[in-house]
């Protein structure tokens, strides 16, 4: 392992229809939302295991007994971890304080990201690894794809408005606030919206 004091936290909800991909119900119907979500996991996780960065742990909701993660646990160096927390900032707060308190780094990603690969991933853990506090990755909608943290900071995950354009910039404020030095990577486009389900089959 490259990186062995970091852990790359994979987020991904299981592919159950009508609640995974909602915003693409005007062109999928649910059940073929919940297939694309399927597939985008899959792929994410072959490429995060592609090269052996740093362990990785795949944070399943509800639970991890859905036979998508059971197939990827079989399939894959990876542990599936059950999420824990009533929305997605607490689930990923706790996750980081897990984290953090096992001795290990925190990189939290999801799946959404198509263009989120090893040269990414590398990029941050080497941002890490250089003593920055945080390393952000913008997503184009004003979300972001990558967050990794050196320490805790539970505002961080605290009353955020999960999916919505300002994610992004709160999260940077409260960086500020915090007096944190953190790295940002160029930004990437994720798959939330109509238009970037034709970026990704294009």
């Amino acid at each position: 392992m490259r990186y062995p004091g970091i852990r790359l936290l994979v987020f991904a909800k299981a592919p159950v229809p009508g609640q995974v991909k909602t915003r693409l119900l005007p062109i999928l119907d649910a059940s073929g939302a919940a297939a694309l979500h399927a597939g985008l996991v899959a792929d994410s996780i072959r490429r995060f295991t592609a090269k052996p960065l740093c362990p990785v742990e795949l944070h399943c909701a509800p639970d991890a007994e859905h036979p998508l993660f059971q197939t990827l646990a079989r399939q894959y160096p990876i542990q599936c971890r059950a999420q824990q927390g009533r929305d997605l900032g607490e689930r990923m707060g706790h996750a980081v304080v897990q984290t953090l308190a096992a001795g290990h780094w925190p990189l939290l990603v999801g799946t959404d990201c198509p263009l989120l690969d090893a040269g990414v991933l590398v990029e941050a853990c080497e941002a890490l690894m250089a003593g920055h506090d945080a390393v952000l990755g913008p997503a184009e909608d004003g979300g972001y794809v990558l967050l990794g943290l050196r320490r805790s900071a539970p505002e961080l995950f605290q009353d955020v408005e999960w999916g919505t354009e300002r994610v992004l910039a709160t999260t940077r404020q409260r960086l500020r606030d915090r007096g944190w030095d953190w790295r940002e990577l160029p930004s990437l486009w994720d798959l939330d919206r109509p238009q970037d389900l034709f970026r990704y089959h294009a």
